[in-house]
């Protein structure tokens, strides 16, 4: 898809992979629409990328947002949050939060938007999700759940839009990412392995996504191997799993 021009739409746009993106699609040359609940990060994006501000917050009437957004020719479904830390001990809103914030909104908000791109017969809907829909990671399952959900809404809707070829779906898996997410989340990433790539990596990718077509596309790419051999070989990946954590 061309993105000079194109109308995009970003949400968890004011920092982190959110922010990258707002970036690198301006230099493709995109028209951007930034949205997000922080105004003073969101406004500093917008005065790099020349973006109009929306301050919203995903939870809340995507109908409301959509209109204020206008049509779009590009959603990025970025908006996410976290928590880490055993299953039992997590707080039934925290636990309500992310699947509001992580998967039901993109849902809604595709859904509020979708039927403008069918009637223009052209569009491309990106969703961020993780690693860790794929896999799986221990003390991160409601997290893990929300981004598998967003995994396989996705299929779901690419395999509805086949007759409509011009409108593309994308997700894009990132790894670990340095951004503030573990921060927000209330619990650092400890691993001295994989390494936080930078978001500017991820951006790459959604943008690469979009004009490519990609329906997959894991950041970095060696990620495929675990998500492949967990979905080939369940066993051998739990034993891996115990191992090397």
């Amino acid at each position: 898809m061309r993105l000079a021009g194109a109308r995009v739409l970003i949400t968890g746009a004011s920092s982190g992979i959110g922010a990258a993106t707002a970036r690198a699609m301006a230099e493709a040359g995109a028209r951007l629409v930034l949205t997000g609940r922080d105004r003073a990060r969101l406004e500093a994006v917008a005065a790099e990328t020349d973006g109009r501000v929306i301050v919203a917050d995903v939870t809340g009437d995507t109908d409301i947002l959509a209109t204020r957004a206008g049509p779009v020719d590009v959603l990025i479904n970025n908006a996410g949050v976290g928590w880490a830390g055993p299953f039992v001990g997590m707080p039934q809103a925290r636990l309500a939060e992310l699947v509001a914030v992580n998967m039901t909104a993109p849902m809604r908000l595709t859904r509020s938007l979708l039927p403008g791109m069918v009637a223009a017969g052209a569009g491309h809907i990106v969703f961020v999700a993780s690693i860790a829909g794929a896999v799986g990671v221990g003390n991160e399952a409601v997290y893990s759940a929300t981004k598998a959900g967003l995994l396989v809404f996705a299929e779901a809707l690419h395999q509805e839009l086949r007759g409509s070829p011009r409108i593309g779906v994308s997700t894009v898996l990132p790894g670990v990412v340095a951004t503030p997410f573990f921060e927000r989340r209330g619990a650092e990433y400890g691993r001295r392995w994989p390494r936080p790539i930078p978001p500017e990596r991820v951006a790459r990718a959604i943008v690469t996504a979009v004009r490519e077509g990609r329906a997959e596309s894991y950041v970095p790419g060696w990620l495929r191997v675990p998500a492949r051999l967990r979905g080939a070989a369940p066993g051998p990946f739990r034993r891996l799993v115990r191992r090397f954590g």
